[in-house]
Protein backbone atom coordinates (compact mmCIF):
# COMPACT_ATOMS: atom_id res chain seq x y z
CA UNK A 1 0.00 0.00 0.00
CA UNK A 2 1.38 3.53 -0.80
CA UNK A 3 3.06 5.54 1.93
CA UNK A 4 -0.03 8.14 1.14
CA UNK A 5 -2.64 6.07 2.01
CA UNK A 6 -1.15 4.13 4.64
CA UNK A 7 -0.50 7.68 6.70
CA UNK A 8 -4.54 8.20 5.73
CA UNK A 9 -5.33 5.14 7.47
CA UNK A 10 -3.00 5.91 10.61
CA UNK A 11 -4.49 8.90 11.05
CA UNK A 12 -8.12 7.93 10.68
CA UNK A 13 -7.10 5.12 13.54
CA UNK A 14 -5.92 8.08 15.47
CA UNK A 15 -8.97 9.93 15.06
CA UNK A 16 -10.69 6.43 16.13
CA UNK A 17 -9.00 5.56 19.19
CA UNK A 18 -9.58 9.51 20.60
CA UNK A 19 -12.73 8.99 19.80
CA UNK A 20 -13.16 5.93 21.70
CA UNK A 21 -11.06 7.00 24.64
CA UNK A 22 -13.48 10.09 25.21
CA UNK A 23 -16.85 7.99 24.47
CA UNK A 24 -15.06 5.39 27.83
CA UNK A 25 -14.31 9.06 29.68
CA UNK A 26 -17.56 9.77 29.30
CA UNK A 27 -18.91 6.49 31.10
CA UNK A 28 -16.41 6.80 33.86
CA UNK A 29 -18.19 10.41 34.90
CA UNK A 30 -20.74 8.20 36.62
CA UNK A 31 -20.43 7.57 40.38
CA UNK A 32 -20.44 3.28 39.96
CA UNK A 33 -20.05 1.23 37.46
CA UNK A 34 -23.30 1.60 34.77
CA UNK A 35 -23.55 0.86 31.13
CA UNK A 36 -21.22 -2.35 31.54
CA UNK A 37 -22.01 -3.66 27.90
CA UNK A 38 -21.61 0.20 26.03
CA UNK A 39 -18.50 0.22 27.99
CA UNK A 40 -16.93 -3.44 27.34
CA UNK A 41 -18.02 -2.77 23.85
CA UNK A 42 -16.11 0.38 23.36
CA UNK A 43 -13.04 -1.11 25.16
CA UNK A 44 -12.77 -3.53 22.96
CA UNK A 45 -13.27 -0.97 19.70
CA UNK A 46 -10.25 0.69 21.50
CA UNK A 47 -8.18 -2.11 22.11
CA UNK A 48 -8.41 -4.02 18.03
CA UNK A 49 -8.24 -0.41 16.65
CA UNK A 50 -4.58 0.39 19.06
CA UNK A 51 -3.08 -2.85 18.94
CA UNK A 52 -4.13 -2.87 14.84
CA UNK A 53 -2.38 0.78 14.92
CA UNK A 54 0.73 0.07 16.15
CA UNK A 55 1.73 -3.11 14.59
CA UNK A 56 0.79 -0.58 11.37
CA UNK A 57 3.60 1.45 12.60
CA UNK A 58 6.17 -1.05 13.61
CA UNK A 59 5.86 -2.94 10.40
CA UNK A 60 5.33 -0.61 8.12
CA UNK A 61 5.90 2.67 8.70
CA UNK A 62 9.11 2.72 10.75
CA UNK A 63 11.00 0.61 8.32
CA UNK A 64 10.22 3.09 5.74
CA UNK A 65 11.05 5.88 7.72
CA UNK A 66 14.23 4.33 8.44
CA UNK A 67 15.19 2.88 5.22
CA UNK A 68 15.62 6.51 3.88
CA UNK A 69 18.70 6.67 5.40
CA UNK A 70 18.22 10.42 6.18
CA UNK A 71 19.92 10.89 9.69
CA UNK A 72 17.55 13.22 11.16
CA UNK A 73 14.39 11.02 9.98
CA UNK A 74 16.41 7.75 11.58
CA UNK A 75 16.79 9.59 14.94
CA UNK A 76 13.41 10.61 15.55
CA UNK A 77 12.32 7.14 13.88
CA UNK A 78 14.62 5.67 16.38
CA UNK A 79 13.09 7.79 19.81
CA UNK A 80 9.29 6.71 18.58
CA UNK A 81 10.61 3.32 18.62
CA UNK A 82 12.19 3.48 22.00
CA UNK A 83 9.90 5.17 23.64
CA UNK A 84 6.69 3.11 22.40
CA UNK A 85 8.96 0.02 23.84
CA UNK A 86 6.27 -2.82 24.37
CA UNK A 87 2.82 -0.25 24.30
CA UNK A 88 0.33 -2.84 22.83
CA UNK A 89 1.71 -5.29 25.45
CA UNK A 90 1.30 -2.96 28.07
CA UNK A 91 -2.19 -1.75 27.10
CA UNK A 92 -3.43 -5.22 26.66
CA UNK A 93 -2.14 -6.29 29.79
CA UNK A 94 -4.07 -3.29 31.28
CA UNK A 95 -7.48 -3.95 29.22
CA UNK A 96 -6.79 -7.59 30.51
CA UNK A 97 -6.18 -7.16 34.32
CA UNK A 98 -9.89 -4.73 33.99
CA UNK A 99 -11.83 -7.76 33.67
CA UNK A 100 -16.10 -6.93 33.91
CA UNK A 101 -16.60 -8.21 37.15
CA UNK A 102 -13.38 -6.24 38.55
CA UNK A 103 -14.37 -2.94 36.76
CA UNK A 104 -17.25 -3.53 38.90
CA UNK A 105 -15.80 -4.38 42.31
CA UNK A 106 -13.34 -1.88 41.92
CA UNK A 107 -14.53 1.48 39.69
CA UNK A 108 -12.70 4.09 41.53
CA UNK A 109 -9.39 2.24 40.40
CA UNK A 110 -10.66 1.66 37.01
CA UNK A 111 -11.87 5.33 36.49
CA UNK A 112 -7.73 5.99 38.14
CA UNK A 113 -6.31 4.03 35.46
CA UNK A 114 -8.36 4.21 32.77
CA UNK A 115 -7.70 8.15 32.65
CA UNK A 116 -3.98 7.88 33.22
CA UNK A 117 -4.01 5.39 30.00
CA UNK A 118 -5.57 7.59 27.88
CA UNK A 119 -3.66 10.74 29.15
CA UNK A 120 -0.51 8.93 27.85
CA UNK A 121 -2.68 7.70 25.01
CA UNK A 122 -3.81 11.14 23.85
CA UNK A 123 -0.20 12.23 24.26
CA UNK A 124 1.05 10.19 22.23
CA UNK A 125 -1.23 10.87 19.35
CA UNK A 126 -0.39 14.34 19.51
CA UNK A 127 3.14 13.77 19.48
CA UNK A 128 3.16 11.61 16.03
CA UNK A 129 0.41 14.11 14.34
CA UNK A 130 2.72 17.02 15.46
CA UNK A 131 6.18 15.65 15.01
CA UNK A 132 6.68 11.85 13.43
CA UNK A 133 3.51 12.24 11.04
CA UNK A 134 4.71 15.35 9.02
CA UNK A 135 7.98 13.78 8.57
CA UNK A 136 6.41 10.66 6.92
CA UNK A 137 4.28 13.29 4.67
CA UNK A 138 7.35 14.85 2.97
CA UNK A 139 8.46 11.41 2.63
CA UNK A 140 5.52 10.46 0.53
CA UNK A 141 5.70 13.88 -1.30
CA UNK A 142 9.47 13.63 -2.23
CA UNK A 143 9.00 9.66 -3.34
CA UNK A 144 5.73 11.59 -5.56
CA UNK A 145 7.74 14.15 -7.06
CA UNK A 146 10.35 11.11 -8.28
CA UNK A 147 7.97 9.18 -9.94
CA UNK A 148 4.37 11.50 -11.05
CA UNK A 149 1.49 9.73 -11.91
CA UNK A 150 0.56 9.30 -15.36
CA UNK A 151 -1.90 11.22 -17.02
CA UNK A 152 -3.77 11.01 -20.41
CA UNK A 153 -4.15 8.55 -22.64
CA UNK A 154 -1.52 6.26 -23.78
CA UNK A 155 -1.30 6.78 -27.61
CA UNK A 156 0.24 4.28 -30.15
CA UNK A 157 1.90 5.37 -33.20
CA UNK A 158 3.51 3.37 -36.11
Amino acid sequence: MPLSREMERLRAEHAALIALARIVTEMLKAPGPSRMTELASARARLRETLVRHLKCEDWILYPRLRATGDPDLMHITHEFELEMGDLAAEYVAYDDKWTAERVEAQWSEFRRDTIEAFGMLTTRVEREERELYPLADKLYAAASALDPPITGEATISS
